[in-house]
């Protein structure tokens, strides 16, 4: 979210919410809010300023004074700086503080799925996987159409990497199900989670050449990518994609290193898995 910066930042799929709340942060006015108030920091200004902001640090103070601006503030524009709030304490691993907020953007009930999300994300952070379940299986149920797929998907691999395959099948067929562009994706983590069960439906080969040939291959797709290659038996292949996503993830901003904390630690360990001698 400029849109294709933050889905560079976030480095793939997982940056679909940051998509949304691009959209709607693009839809203020600055021009116009910088000339009403005659060189003051309105809150939109200061929305700006936090949103572009290089550190944790400098993000938390000018979403905390946009949040402090004298006056009434709409319900979209508080979320917003609300959302510059979390990611700061998402950046500073503030786990509880990032749940306080998002619940706070939950009560606000704009873009209600990503607020959901979010708190997930957090929960996730404190260890609290079942916090984490609810508040994604809220997040699809009081999703639009468009992204109901994503956060069925992100349900559906928080089981899968938490240990609860089985659980993960069925939510990851209904993101399969809902999906369009990115059902390569989708359709390439259920397959790894069925055989997790100890099931297999489809060819590895097949989904790993849908995938690769996808843009949704990129980015987060290179994790499944790895894991597809590594499950085949191919581990040169999954060395290359499982280490290009640890690089990419682990070199960008710390809140997407912490989003993606299961998947890097998944990755690390089927790297060590590859370099054991016999591998």
């Amino acid at each position: 979210m400029e849109k294709n910066r933050t889905l560079a930042r976030l480095g793939g799929q997982k940056c679909k919410i940051w998509t949304c709340v691009q959209g709607l942060l693009a839809s203020f006015d600055m021009t116009r809010a910088s000339a009403s108030t005659a060189g003051a920091e309105s809150p939109e200004v200061l929305l700006r300023k936090a949103t572009l902001a290089r550190s944790a640090a400098a993000r938390a103070k000018y979403a905390r004074r946009g949040l402090q601006s004298p006056g009434r503030l709409d319900s979209t524009t508080r979320t917003m700086l609300l959302r510059q709030l979390y990611l700061s304490h998402m950046e500073g691993r503030r786990f509880a503080e990032a749940l306080a907020v998002a619940k706070k953007m939950v009560d606000l009930r704009v873009m209600p799925d990503v607020a959901r999300q979010d708190a997930a994300r957090a929960c996730l952070g404190l260890g609290d996987f079942q916090g984490a379940v609810h508040e994604l299986r809220l997040a699809s149920r009081v999703s639009p159409p468009g992204r109901r797929a994503f956060h069925l998907w992100t349900l559906g691999s928080v089981l899968y990497l938490n240990g609860h395959a089985h659980a993960a099948v069925g939510v990851l067929e209904r993101a399969a199900r809902w999906g369009t562009r990115d059902k390569p994706l989708y359709q390439a983590q259920l397959e790894l989670a069925r055989r997790a069960c100890g099931e297999a439906e489809q060819d590895l080969e097949v989904l790993r050449a849908r995938l690769e040939g996808a843009p949704c291959g990129q980015g987060y797709g290179q994790f499944v990518l790895g894991e597809l290659a590594y499950e085949a038996g191919d581990y040169e292949p999954a060395r290359r994609y499982l280490q290009a996503f640890v690089e990419r993830t682990t070199s960008g901003r710390v809140a997407l290193a912490v989003a993606l904390d299961g998947e890097l630690r998944r990755a690390q360990e089927l790297l060590a898995r590859i370099d054991l001698p016999g591998s």
